[in-house]
């Protein structure tokens, strides 16, 4: 009988299917994780996965409700969920704010601080440390300030024309850098999504979180090197890129 690790993500929809949890199930496909979501009718949902096939690990995307936030993080304590990675989508890449003032006090109160690791981008992070980041200094600052707020694992992601594609963790060990590879494309929608999800499929599979990290990050350079070309502006990521099938030989269009 075969036995697999399991994963739940609990966030939006993406129609265009290369972010949210469209990219969260085929990242944990791509991870030989079994994937599992929650959207609407929450609690009835949660309630279904969790008593039922309960999860090795748990993301969390955008949840733009203060009160949706809440039935999470009381389930969460109630099924005592293990592996929970938060990526805490607030602010979309023009600078535009995706979610309420409410909403950010919920998620920083009852969520932040019940995550592994949380995983921000640099906007998001200069709204958690409530300061400027513009350098390798303030980065690690910022991340530091979340940490001792939170007390979870935090993980900046780089980008957004700071440190290239390098990331940053801080938790009790202390701060260290993970390099990454600059990939020279346009598509990159969904890249925080699938990150988030490839580090909690790795948490979920056992790896220790720097490993879950490092993997992550090669997978992410995978599937963005692999040139998937969808879209008429920033394209998804190839969540399948070293997917090897008898099934699928051969069915990529020209």
């Amino acid at each position: 009988m075969m036995k697999m690790y399991t994963a739940l993500t609990i966030a939006g929809s993406d129609s265009s299917g290369g972010a949210g949890i469209q990219a969260d199930l085929k990242t944990m496909t791509a991870h030989g994780v079994y994937g599992m979501s929650a959207l609407t009718a929450l609690t009835a949902q949660l309630d279904a996965v969790f008593t039922d096939i309960p999860p090795d690990a748990v993301k969390i995307g955008m949840v733009a409700d203060a009160a949706l936030i809440r039935v999470i993080a009381e389930k969460l304590d109630e099924y005592g969920a293990k592996n929970v990675v938060v990526d805490p989508v607030m602010v979309a890449t023009s600078g535009a704010r995706l979610i309420s003032e409410d909403a950010v006090a919920a998620l920083v109160e009852l969520l932040l601080p019940r995550a592994t690791v949380i995983t921000p981008n640099i906007p998001e992070a200069e709204v958690l440390a409530d300061m400027a980041i513009t350098d390798r200094t303030a980065m690690t600052a910022a991340a530091a300030r979340i940490y001792e707020c939170t007390h979870s694992a935090v993980l900046m992601k780089g980008g957004h024309s700071i440190d290239d594609a390098n990331d940053l963790l801080v938790d009790r060990a202390g701060a260290r850098y993970f390099e990454g590879r600059r990939i020279g494309t346009a598509n990159t929608h969904g890249t925080g999504c699938t990150l988030s999800s490839a580090i909690a499929s790795n948490l979920a599979r056992g790896m220790a979180l720097d490993r879950a990290v490092e993997r992550a990050k090669a997978y992410i350079s995978g599937a963005l090197a692999a040139g998937l070309d969808l879209g008429a502006s920033s394209g998804p990521l190839a969540h399948g890129f070293d997917l090897k099938s008898e099934f699928i030989e051969g069915e990529h269009r020209a």
